[in-house]
């Protein structure tokens, strides 16, 4: 079983030997200015993931039948290059399935998984329309879709991308929807919920996390939106006398909540509730992206008057974690 993390890395003495088990995220072959030929890898666990270097990939001691998706038993040191972590590869095979458990190296949620169904099943129950409350007790009748939904991550990459990520962000943002539609009377409450628990629903099939977090051949071509609105669409069409303008008032949901027609929404988003949904949907994904970066540079102790490096997910800035930073000037 493994018993070093990533996140303990930073900790150890530079050179210091150890045996980990990692999951491969990506395997390259690259030369160095002079020409030598190294594998350049990316490997990680449940706590993070950093680039690993293999500079003499001929030697016995390397295997050659890993690749991306493989969880690995490495040996190696760590060091810093450029203020950031590195693994030096000595040795590396691919690891047995009863050597590893998925759970030590994909991230998972920090939340308690059945609180979070539990919260998310409130949120059906006090549905007062009894047609949207049919369609998701409908679609929440499948445990195959139950299971994947509570263990789906929300993204590959850019927020919420854990086990557990999916229900997480849908739960934050039930909250959230909760407190926006009781500020402004003229939302209708229960399509504002439907379409939180509903926006995302394509993701269970968009994306795969059995050793990593990828995309689905049906995802690439098609999409969540599109898988999601084709879900909710079968499952209306089993519902007898669901109302026509509802059905279209649901998907429009589902389709107009990326916001933009250049951020993967098919349609702008053109009643109360989809612009809610749109705004709450950003907010609570770039919140999450921000929370993770003060966390990454806290464990790589940066100090507080240090600004993280640019965060591709929020268009290439900075950011300062107020926090800590007005924490430090009051002290």
């Amino acid at each position: 079983m493994k018993d070093i993390y990533i996140a303990d890395l930073a900790a150890f003495d530079e050179g210091r030997l150890f045996d980990s088990f990692f999951l491969v995220l990506a395997k390259q072959q690259r030369t160095t200015k002079a020409s030598k030929p190294y594998l350049n890898l990316i490997l990680g666990d449940k706590t993070g993931q950093l680039d690993g270097r293999v500079w003499d990939p001929g030697d016995p001691r390397i295997a050659k039948d890993f690749d991306k998706g493989d969880v690995v038993k490495v040996r190696g040191s760590a060091s810093r290059f450029d203020d950031r972590l590195q693994l030096k590869v000595d040795q590396i095979r691919k690891a047995t399935p009863a050597e590893v458990d998925k759970t030590d190296l994909l991230p998972s949620t920090a939340f308690d998984v059945a609180a979070l169904w539990r919260r998310l099943e409130s949120s059906i129950e006090s549905l007062t329309n009894p047609h949207l409350k049919r369609l998701l007790t409908k679609l929440f009748s499948d445990p195959l879709l139950v299971q994947a939904y509570r263990e789906a991550p929300a993204a590959r990459q850019l927020h919420h991308a854990w086990l557990g990520g999916l229900l997480e962000h849908v739960v934050s943002l039930l909250d959230l929807a909760e407190k926006v539609a009781a500020h402004y009377p003229q939302l209708d409450r229960d399509l504002l919920l439907a379409g939180v628990i509903l926006h995302d629903l394509g993701k269970i099939r968009e994306l795969t996390w059995e050793t990593g977090f990828d995309y689905t051949v049906e995802g690439v071509l098609l999409g969540h939106i599109q898988i999601g609105v084709d879900l909710v669409e079968k499952a209306i069409a089993s519902l007898p006398d669901f109302p026509v303008r509802l059905r279209t008032l649901v998907l429009h949901m589902i389709l107009s909540h990326h916001g933009k027609l250049e951020f993967g929404s098919p349609k702008l988003p053109m009643i109360p509730e989809a612009l809610v949904l749109n705004f709450i949907d950003d907010l609570d994904a770039k919140m999450q992206a921000m929370a993770g970066e003060f966390e990454k540079s806290a464990r790589e102790g940066k100090g507080p008057d240090e600004l993280t490096g640019k965060v591709w997910a929020l268009d290439n800035r900075q950011l300062l974690d107020t926090r800590r930073w007005l924490g430090e000037a009051k002290g």
